[in-house]
């Protein structure tokens, strides 16, 4: 038994190739993208392709996932170097996770996750949750990098989860995005739901989940902006859908619409999207405590090549 995925290539991702376009636009890792094509699993417009053969927008790609892709996710321990503790105490840990690795282990998702991380460094979470989700109480995207605060102990966890319920936790992100929002401070409420035709995929729709991003302009460039943005909500791909809608999506972001060529022209691959400032009261000790995260190097060189001109 297999689950199909299907879709039409997204126009940002023209001339890339077939295991970096489904690991983009399914969520998986490039080395289980090339596998499935390897295996004859992946097909463009009918007919089977291998992981290097280029991908054209418009095609129609088609992609067997293996039944057994779907089991019950595992943590596995691992060391992952550039996952940076920048906090740590009885009651939790603040991460500065990098961009290529998952909040938690996830179907088919075989890369580097922070669970994993922590528990190979040695750190003990709390154990509430589902197994795979042991405190973690927020998640980042993959391609996006910054401030995620894990639970270690049971009061932590609970505490911490009715703090994002009622959103309490300061939520604090940069993004680069293409073009001039108008205006460049606003409040962009819009409900955002699982996309109709694409299950990996989300979209603002009428029967989606109440979302509210606030932002405000931070510096503009000759066709991009870098804003700051403070989320009130916290749905899935929340920042990358919300501006999407205005046309002006997250530079690197070809699943939501981005400009391949810019985000070439600027080094990026992946979406520049950072999570600067994480702030909230202490589970323990009720004392407010914010932590701060400087831009990763792939996204300092790109906002470099901007300030450039």
């Amino acid at each position: 038994m297999s689950d199909l995925k299907a879709l039409a290539v997204p126009e940002g991702l023209e001339g890339e190739r077939v295991d970096a376009a489904i690991a983009r636009v399914l969520g998986l890792s490039r080395t289980r993208a090339a596998e499935l094509a390897a295996s004859g699993a992946v097909r463009l417009d009918g007919s089977q392709v291998g992981k290097s053969e280029r991908v054209s927008a418009g095609q129609w790609l088609e992609v067997d996932v293996p039944a057994q892709v779907d089991r019950t996710p595992q943590v596995k321990p691992q060391l992952i170097d550039d996952l940076r503790i920048v906090h740590d105490d009885t009651e939790i840990v603040v991460v500065d996770k990098p961009a290529g690795v998952a909040a938690h282990p996830s179907v088919g998702w075989d890369g580097p996750d922070v669970v994993s991380g922590l528990a190979g460094a040695g750190y003990r979470i709390s154990t509430s949750g589902a197994p795979e989700r042991q405190g973690i109480v927020q998640r980042l995207d993959v391609g996006t990098s910054g401030l995620m605060v894990v639970a270690k102990s049971e009061r932590a966890y609970t505490v911490l989860k009715q703090a994002f319920r009622d959103r309490t936790v300061d939520k604090t992100y940069h993004a680069l995005v293409q073009g001039l929002p108008d205006p460049v401070v606003g409040t962009i409420e819009a409900p955002i739901g699982r996309h109709p035709n694409h299950d990996y995929k989300f979209a603002v729709m009428q029967s989606g989940r109440a979302s509210v991003t606030h932002y405000e302009l931070v510096e503009a460039f000759r066709s991009m902006s870098l804003l700051e943005i403070h989320l009130e909500t916290g749905r899935t791909h929340q920042i990358r859908v919300h501006f999407s809608a205005l046309h002006h999506p997250c530079v690197g972001d070809p699943l939501y619409g981005s400009d391949p060529k810019l985000a070439k022209k600027l080094g990026l691959d992946r979406q520049w999207l950072h999570a600067v400032e994480l702030g909230f009261e202490h589970p323990g000790s009720g004392e407010w405590i914010t932590f701060e995260s400087p831009y990763p190097k792939d996204l300092q060189h790109a906002l470099d090549i901007a300030r450039a001109g």
